[in-house]
């Protein structure tokens, strides 16, 4: 296993561990983005990389027939708690335990980058039906926001975030890879405005791969940083419900 590899996959596990933080502080995903992805007369969805079921809980209430897959145990714990009815089982893009031709969609929110292309994209055109779609959905926070951008540079400032960025470089929100069989993807972008309190903000924060492998003392520094930028930030200080905009990156490709 290579240096770059082994990063990877550290970066890539690393939510197990904080399932409940990424609960609290990860933000929906707005109506319109679900409405783009998903096709027409769909019934049963696959919610791949399903995490605690941020992406799972909408499905279900447009009254899909949803199933989710995730790898991590610390996450389906933790979506199983939240939807003990749905179905969650363990898996991955490149490994997907479903029979040929099972489901009108796969969505994966948040997750695609974290995936190889070249294997995962002949899997999940096999559990597709014909025609079925493919929906990737990423929530971007929006910088044209000032006290955002002194958000980002609090965060940006220590060296994970670099890291875990040049690991996702070739295959992220605004390049996704998925190739064969699959045709070319089609973009879609909602901006929206998600309500969130300061310990969620944090929270928020602190479910990023980059910060959950921080070494503790660096992690606690950063953390005291946002917080002392929610409470002293003209645009926050005082506030019990924050604006966090956000520009949700939507895209999608059939199964031919």
């Amino acid at each position: 296993m290579t240096e770059d590899s082994s990063s990877f996959d550290a970066h890539a596990t690393s939510f197990g561990g904080a399932a409940a933080t990424y609960e609290r502080g990860r933000p929906p995903y707005p109506p319109e983005a679900l409405d783009w992805m998903l096709p027409p007369g769909a019934g049963r969805v696959l919610d791949l990389g399903a995490g605690t079921g941020k992406l799972t809980r909408q499905l279900v209430s447009r009254g899909l027939d949803v199933v989710a897959v995730e790898p991590l145990a610390g996450m389906r714990a933790e979506l199983s708690r939240v939807l003990p009815d749905t179905p969650v089982l363990d898996g991955s893009a490149e490994h997907i335990p479903l029979p040929d031709g099972s489901v009108d969609a796969v969505l994966a929110a948040q997750a695609w980058h974290w995936v190889t292309p070249d294997r995962a994209a002949p899997e999940v055109a096999r559990v597709l039906r014909p025609g079925g779609t493919l929906g990737l959905v990423w929530n971007e926070r929006d910088d044209r926001e000032p006290w955002v951008t002194a958000l980002n540079r609090i965060v940006d400032d220590q060296g994970q975030k670099k890291q875990a960025d040049e690991l996702r470089a070739d295959n992220d929100h605004d390049n996704p890879q998925v190739g064969p069989p699959f045709g070319p993807l089609e973009l879609h972008q909602v901006p929206w405005v998600h309500d969130t309190t300061v310990p969620e903000l944090i929270d928020m924060v602190a479910s990023r791969s980059y910060v959950i492998l921080l070494p503790a003392e660096r992690r606690e520094a950063l953390l005291a940083k946002v917080r002392q930028l929610a409470e002293t930030d003209p645009d926050l200080a005082g506030r019990t419900e924050i604006p966090l905009p956000y520009v949700t990156w939507c895209w999608r490709t059939r199964r031919p």
